[in-house]
């Protein structure tokens, strides 16, 4: 079996547990900002809009259709429409409040912990994200798995975002690694798997849902602790 020297890892949806996380910040801050009395009366309306909404616009953005800012200004304005509350002003607050919150949470994925402490003596580790510049590191820190990588690489920083190239040169230059012996794990077949591929980097798809798919992958797993079987 072939023998690696680096691994890159996704962060949301890999090991942060996004769904978790964004959830319990969405249902604090529902409450506090008195979305009920505001007209918006089902918490669940309100957090099923926002994952359809934010999956859409999140998809837009690594198309490149949109950028990020986008994402801050008219996430929750259009949350806000469809669950029908009409507050421009209102929706941006949220939004801010939404994005300070967040990260704060530590809700991982199953067996999160015990795989990194497994690699973490056996490879040096790289996180490499699309996701918001300022968010990432407060993410791994209030989780407790920021130790365990060598760096952090977000599109911001790289000045590229997955599925180009260039942030997975970027990523392993600052590493010093190779391509031939790096290899990359995460959740989104088309940006951490499609991505990696065009690098020429080997993949591991985490598939916990048990998506069907015809994309080519070097391994797919359905939960953390399967890395151990080859690596």
């Amino acid at each position: 079996m072939k023998s690696y020297s680096c691994i890159l890892f996704d962060l949301d949806h890999t090991l942060w547990d996004f769904e978790s996380n964004s959830e319990e910040t969405l249902r604090e801050l529902f409450q506090y900002h008195k979305l009920q009395e505001k007209g918006i009366l089902s918490f669940s309306y309100f957090h099923q809009t926002f994952v359809r909404i934010n999956t859409r616009l999140w998809d837009l953005h690594d198309r490149n259709v949109i950028g990020s800012e986008e994402i801050k200004i008219q996430r929750f304005h259009k949350v806000f429409g469809e669950t029908g509350l009409d507050d421009y002003p209102l929706s941006l607050e949220f939004s801010a409040h939404y994005l300070r919150e967040l990260p704060k949470k530590k809700n991982l994925l199953p067996h999160a912990i015990e795989t990194l402490e497994y690699l973490h003596p056996k490879y040096p580790m790289v996180i490499i994200t699309n996701g918001f510049d300022e968010l990432q590191a407060l993410k791994m820190r209030s989780s407790g798995i920021h130790d365990y990588f060598k760096t952090i690489v977000t599109s911001q920083r790289a000045g590229n975002k997955k599925p180009s190239k260039e942030i997975f040169d970027f990523a392993l230059a600052e590493a010093g690694h190779t391509h031939e012996k790096a290899i990359m794990i995460g959740d989104n077949l088309q940006t951490d798997i499609g991505g990696a591929r065009m690098a020429g980097i080997d993949t591991v798809y985490f598939n916990p849902s048990g998506q069907t798919h015809g994309e080519p992958v070097t391994f797919e797993i359905n939960n953390l602790k399967a890395l151990r079987s080859f690596l």
